[in-house]
This record gives C-alpha cells, structure tokens and sequence, in this order.
C-alpha cells in the first residue's frame, strides 16, 4: 500500500478516536487541540499503519516528511515559519514556540484535523446589512423630536450613530420611549 492509501486510513482512524481539546482562548471563547492532545495517539496510528513523520526547520519554513517505511514512498508538507516576540523570554524560547506551533500546524495538515477557525472568531462576524427604519418609524421618531425639543445629535451621540435612520431596532424603540415619555409631560 502506498504512502497516500496508509495515510488515508491513519486519517480516519484518527478521527474514530474519542480526543478532548484541552486549549481554551478565552478572548474569542473557543476551545483548541493542544499538540500534546493528540501527538502521542497521532504517533502510535502511524506506528499501526506503517508511516513515519519527521519534522525539520529552517529560517523560512517548517517541513514534515511522511514515510512509507515499507516502499520509502513519501508525502511532504510544508509550512511557513512565523516568528514569536513573548515578553521576558529568550530568544531560544521564542524559536521553540514557534517550532512547537509548526509542529501541531503540520500535524493538524496531514491528519486533517478540524479546528476553530480562529480568524473568524477574533475579527468579529459579519451582520446582515439592515435595511433601517421604516419612513414611518423614522418619521415618528423625527415628530417626537421635535415636539419635546431634543437635540437630535445629543441623540445620536447618546446611541453612537451619525443619524437617527441609523438607530438599530432596539436603539429605536428606547429611544421612541424616552421621547413619548418625555412628549407627555
């Protein structure tokens, strides 16, 4: 069996096999596979199925070699090499977290781990655009405003947006209260 078929059926596997994240990113709330999560377990499948990987490092990239030990047929999976700046570590330690995260970035590659995807989680998701409030609600809000005298910029200061048509629904309806309130005194 060749190199590709042996890491196939390593991948699946892997993947039958009941793994916990032990990482949590508290910032944007998710959970992680930690190397150390899945090294061990990752090696004795490629034991099992007669792969071999090894890993190498240079200035520009990390490399993982999978070998049929059998045929001596191969795969090579490449990475690029990022760098660390962690505060009062040595530059040692900072080349070492660099090799430990390209260790579990080639090993998440050729076992095709699923992970969170991190990017969306930290840049913030993308909301329907609204279409803003009806002519109506706008025009309520805008009679309200006038009538009770409010200044309409205060108001949008108030809600952090550039104009009352910008309010979001629930901005709107708070505001819509404060004004009939403030309309019947």
């Amino acid at each position: 069996m060749a190199v590709h078929a042996k890491l196939n059926k390593a991948r699946l596997a892997f993947h039958a096999m009941p793994l916990k994240k032990s990482g949590h990113n508290t910032f944007a709330g998710y959970r992680y596979f930690e190397l150390a999560d899945f090294l061990i377990p990752a090696l004795q499948i490629f034991d099992d199925f007669g792969l071999c990987a090894t890993i190498s490092f240079s200035d520009a990239y990390a490399t993982m070699t999978i070998v049929d030990i059998e045929d001596n047929s191969q795969i090579i999976i490449t990475s690029p090499m990022g760098s660390a700046n962690l505060k009062g570590c040595h530059e040692i330690q900072n080349i070492g977290a660099c090799e430990t995260y390209s260790t579990r970035y080639l090993w998440t590659a050729a076992l095709c781990i699923v992970e969170h995807d991190a990017l969306e989680a930290t840049t913030g998701k993308v909301e329907p655009q609204s279409k803003g409030m009806s002519d109506a609600d706008f025009e309520a809000l805008q009679s309200l405003v006038d009538a009770t005298q409010t200044d309409a910029a205060a108001l949008c200061k108030h809600y952090k947006v550039k104009s009352l048509r910008d309010l979001k629904p629930n901005d709107y309806k708070a505001a819509l209260a404060v004004l009939q309130k403030k309309a019947k005194k």
